[in-house]
């Protein structure tokens, strides 16, 4: 007899796993751009076949669960969040073999200063801080942990605001190297749309533990009843 709470804890392990496998790619994706590494990227690019097994493992881990078991209260919440968290991890992973295939599209590697000018290092640093807090939150139910991710994220906002008028410079400057730019600019404007996905998904931990809304509420808290 299958009972509720061992399949909800395969399943959280399942996601657990798509986690670390997402932040793997994540990492690795950066680092071939900021090492010119097309070797790395490459391993990327062949990964991403793995996350996508795992995203639909997860997506059919959650239908058996709702299908057969009919979760209620706390339980359901976990499984539409997980579900949900499920969405913006694949996303994440589709950013980094993005970065990837610039890196893999590249005849030269980008000038180690200009990277350091656009802080793409610190924006590295950052989205994988936040990714480790999202995780530590899932796996330990941990909501305060997932809320101070909001903080972490201004910092890719605020990195993100600035690269604009640095690579608006650069096409002045070198405009037969335009592209290459435009490449560079997707790479920092992917890693603020990656801060996004992880304020979604502290949003979607802090639902299933605390049955409280902060969509469309400018992180401020709105409760719902359990």
């Amino acid at each position: 007899m299958i009972h509720l709470e061992d399949e909800l804890k395969k399943l959280k392990d399942s996601l657990k796993e798509m986690s670390y496998q997402v932040m793997s790619q994540l990492q690795k994706s950066v680092d071939s751009l900021h090492d010119f590494d097309k070797e790395l990227a490459q391993e990327v690019i062949r990964n991403e076949r793995r996350v996508n097994a795992l995203e639909l493992k997860i997506d059919k881990e959650c239908e058996v669960i709702c299908s057969l078991m009919a979760p209620v209260a706390k339980d359901m919440r976990f499984v539409f969040a997980t579900l949900k968290i499920n969405n913006d991890l694949e996303r994440i992973a589709d950013y980094a073999e993005n970065i990837s295939l610039v890196v893999m599209g590249l005849d030269h590697p980008y000038q180690k200063p200009l990277l350091e000018q656009l802080r793409l290092g610190e924006m590295q640093k950052t989205a994988l801080s936040m990714m480790t807090d999202v995780i530590t939150a899932y796996e330990t139910d941990n909501s305060e942990i997932a809320r101070g991710v909001f903080m972490e994220d201004f910092t890719l906002n605020e990195i993100h605001r600035a690269a604009k008028p640095l690579i608006a410079e650069q096409c002045r400057k070198d405009p037969d190297n335009i592209m290459s730019y435009m490449d560079l600019w997707s790479v920092v404007r992917r890693l603020e749309r990656v801060g996004d996905h992880l304020t979604n998904i502290a949003e979607e931990i802090i639902f299933y533990l605390d049955a409280t809304v902060l969509k469309h509420e400018g992180k401020e808290p709105f409760n719902k009843d359990s």
